[in-house]
Parts: structure tokens; sequence; C-alpha cells
């Protein structure tokens, strides 16, 4: 059985580098390769990066709330003008930053993310009911039955208008009984009227999770928030820039993956074999788990993938020294391959978990590349794991069975136990 699934692994990790370099398409279904899948940042891309300073004379929690809501409505109109994984994150007390990949025209982009979004109620009838100004706070509350909805207060003028448009909402039915939400021309809710609302205050309700509903009210929290942005920094990063960065961060990875597998071939023989193949499929498992995440590479997360690479490798090191130690014990090649995993393994596991906390760290608290620095070290710990732990010594244990490999130098231990 083992056998088997080394055959199968060896295949997979073949066909995997292959559908990886050059694509496939089966019956009509194109798998395009991975230099045409994964998503590059602003600086492999190019494109622009603009700072908006709030012009606002709040502070504290009323601040940070306001500052979060602008940051939805932004991250909402840039989404929508179809860009590619844009990047919306706050800096400082009363800054944000948006990073627009592949933009080419960066007036255009930034007169469109800096205007103040447009909030608007509209009955059937394509009348506009309540506008952003109508609208005094909303946020998330729970129903009797201890469902979450989105709360709504509006205020006197607005409460009167709403309550005219529910009463007629309310005695009728189909379309005219829905009252839609628009945010930027999209329609982001379109709740139906149960009953005529005289109080100024509503509930949407609709099988929200918490999260939802906290996205809902944001969204329609920040459509009356009157705050000027202002433009504070715009810089422009040419893709042949990018480009150029991007191929050198390859080709310096090609190398250094190259020699660490000459090496550990030349000192560790089989093993260093079997960590070969094991660090191909890591790097396809890394790879591959980007783009199944739509995940973002920029430079500092090619260094995350690199020194992720480093720690695989420095895994494998530290399990095949521990084998290397068994089989100058007198232990014989399979019980020292079983015993070498089980006295590396706790060491392995204390690197990697003050890593990964590292890493979380990182994610946390950082902003921009740091966190896609911590991403790729992330998902690179945890897949090192489990090629060094799990792939490498499969393969080793196959090896061992094998009588034409059973002598110690196989494994870097020469005559004499040296």
């Amino acid at each position: 059985m083992k056998k088997i699934m080394v055959i199968l692994l060896i295949i997979i990790i073949i066909a995997g580098w292959t559908i990886s370099i050059s694509g496939l398409s089966i019956g009509g279904n194109i798998i395009d390769p991975i230099n045409k899948q994964i998503k590059l940042g602003l600086d492999l891309k190019g494109g622009v990066y603009v700072v908006l300073e709030a012009e606002t004379d709040a502070s504290g929690e009323e601040l940070r709330q306001l500052m979060e809501q602008t940051q939805q409505v932004i991250a909402r109109r840039v989404n929508a003008m179809g860009l590619s994984e844009p990047n919306v994150i706050i800096e400082g007390e009363k800054r944000i930053r948006v990073e627009l990949p592949g933009v080419k025209n960066a007036s255009e982009a930034i007169e469109a993310i800096g205007k103040t979004a447009r909030l608007e109620f509209i009955d059937h009838t394509g009348k506009v009911i309540l506008t952003g100004k109508d609208i005094k706070n909303a946020g998330v509350s729970y129903d009797e039955y201890n469902q979450p909805v989105v709360a709504l207060e509006m205020t006197g003028e607005g409460g009167d208008a709403f309550y005219e448009a529910t009463k007629i909402a309310a005695a009728s039915t189909g379309d005219a009984n829905i009252i839609e939400i628009v945010l930027d021309g999209e329609v982001i809710s379109a709740p139906g009227v149960e009953n005529e609302i005289p109080s100024g205050r509503a509930q949407i309700t609709g099988g929200f999770t918490v999260e939802g509903a906290a996205t809902l009210a944001a969204l329609i929290r920040g459509g009356a928030l009157p705050v000027t942005l202002n433009e504070v920094q715009t810089s422009a990063i040419g893709a042949t820039l990018g480009a150029d960065s991007f191929n050198k961060s390859v080709f310096a990875g090609v190398i250094g993956i190259a020699l660490i597998l000459i090496f550990m071939v030349a000192y560790y023989r089989l093993p260093g074999v079997s960590a070969g193949i094991a660090l191909l499929l890591y790097i396809l498992i890394v790879i591959w788990v980007m783009i199944g995440f739509k995940s973002v590479l920029t430079l500092p997360g090619a260094a995350g993938i690199i020194l992720s690479i480093g720690m695989a490798v420095d895994a494998n090191v530290i399990i095949f020294e521990r084998i290397k130690e068994e089989i100058r014990n007198g232990k014989t090649i399979r019980v020292s391959v079983n015993s070498g995993f089980k006295r590396a393994l706790r060491t392995i596991m204390d690197a990697n978990i003050t890593t990964f906390i590292a890493g979380i760290v990182l994610y946390q608290f950082g902003s921009g590349p740091v966190k896609g620095f911590a991403v790729t070290l992330m998902i690179g710990i945890l897949t090192s794991f489990l090629t060094a732990v799990l792939i490498t010594r499969l393969l080793l244990s196959v090896l061992s069975d094998i009588k034409g490999f059973s002598k110690p130098v196989f494994y870097g231990v020469r005559e004499g136990g040296k």
C-alpha cells in the first residue's frame, strides 16, 4: 500500500507541475497555468495608490467608527469599478490608503473613490423616500427570537416621510410592498414592509448573520456620513518595474531551491532525494492554496514563501540528523527512520508553532504588504509541516524497506559511523 501511495504521489507531483506550467484543457474546461491565475499586488503588477485624509473633528470611538464606515464605502465603490484585488486600509487615525493594481488613469480612479456615497430609500415607483441625511443611525440589534437584525433610526423629517411611505407599502402586495435601499445606484437590500412605521425606528430582518447585519448597517451609516476626503499623496508604480522585480525574485528563488536540493542530495543521499520530492509538492500546494484563496502575491509575500521553504528544509535537516544518530547507535535503517522522526517531531512542532504565532501577530497588527508576508508565511508553515512530517516519512519508510537501500551510506553515514 505504501509503495502504491508513493507511485501515486510522484504521478500527482509530475501532473501538478505540468498543469502549473503549461495549463490543461479537458472537454472545453480550461485550467490556466499559474502565471495567469495568481494575482499580483501593486508592487508587482503596477498601478497607483492614493492616501486620503478625512476632514472631520470627530475623535475617539466616534472617529474610529467613522473611518471604518468610510473604508467600507470606498471598498465597495472600488470593487464596483471591477479593479483587480484593490486594497483599502486605514492608516493612522484619519487616513485611508487605497491601492489599485493595474489602474492606468489615476485621476479618474481617485475622483470615483473620493466622492461622498449616495444612499437612497426608493419605493416601487422609483420615488426617493429618504436619502442619507435622513438616517440618524444604523446598527445591529436582535428581534424577539434573538436573531440579528439591522436597526434603523431616522431624523424627525425622515421618520415622517418613512411613515407615509410604509403606510402605502404595507397595504400593497408584490413589488409595491418593497422599499429598496440603494447605495451609489446599487441595491444593497430590498425588504418588504409588513406594517406601517410611525416611530422613525425600523428593523430590517431576513435571516442575517451577525456579520451580515453589521455589514449592511455599516453601509447604511456610511451613506449618511458627510465626510470630505482630501487627497494627501498619490504615487504611480510602473508595471515594467514590478515585472522586473518579480522576475528577479522568481529567478533568485529557483536558484536558491536548486542549490538546496543539490546540497540535500549530496549530504544526506536518499533522505535528500525524499526531501526534494516533498519540497516540489510543498511548492505546488502553497501556490495552489494561494490561488484557491485568491491571495495577492506581493514582493513581501514572495519573501514569506521563500522563508517558509527554508523552514521546510530546516525541518528535514533536523529529522535526517536524528536518523543519522540512530544509525550510528547501531540500529537498523527501518528502526532509525521511525525513531528519528519521533525524536525530531517535538522540535519541529515547537519551531513551527512559535513562527506561526509570529505570523498571526504580523497579520493582526500589520497592514498591506506586511499582511501579505504574514499570510504566505502561515500557509507555508502549515504546508511545510505536512510535507516534512508526512510525505518525507512516507518516502523514507518505503525506501528503508528496499534491501538495496539498507546500507548506512545511502543515508549519509559512512563506514565507521561517520
